[in-house]
């Protein structure tokens, strides 16, 4: 039941990400719309990174640098899945920039992890 609770919210949430990249023409018509959408990129890879993360570290003992590296391979790998299934999707386009900015989504969790914990060094 534990796995359950860990690996549950990650594929709901890899969900959620497909669900929107379905979305043929995403647009909030706001004036800030394309950076209101880079934002969103950004926040939804630190959320899957934090469940991957919360997942992993449940899941498995491992030392502090693996654990930190299999969660952001994971997302980084579903980062570019999400960008190929947005090549087929009308209205969508498939960018490898938005593969960068989600990467900023990754690094920014490992650094609010590190805050948190008081140390911006991944090898202790």
């Amino acid at each position: 039941m534990k796995l359950v609770k860990l690996w549950i919210p990650v594929i709901i949430w890899a969900g959620v990400i497909f669900y929107f990249s379905s979305i043929p023409n995403l647009k909030t018509n706001l004036e800030y719309d394309f950076v209101l959408r880079k934002i969103a990129h950004v926040i939804e890879y630190l959320v899957f990174t934090f469940l991957l993360y919360r997942a992993f570290r449940g899941s498995f003992k491992m030392n502090v640098l693996r654990l930190f590296m299999y969660p952001a391979a994971f997302s980084l790998l579903y980062a570019i899945s999400d960008e190929f299934h947005q090549y087929f999707v009308l209205g969508r386009s498939c960018s490898i920039y938005d593969v960068l900015i989600d990467s900023l989504g990754i690094i920014g969790f490992y650094i609010v992890l590190k805050i948190k914990k008081g140390s911006l060094c991944l090898i202790r």
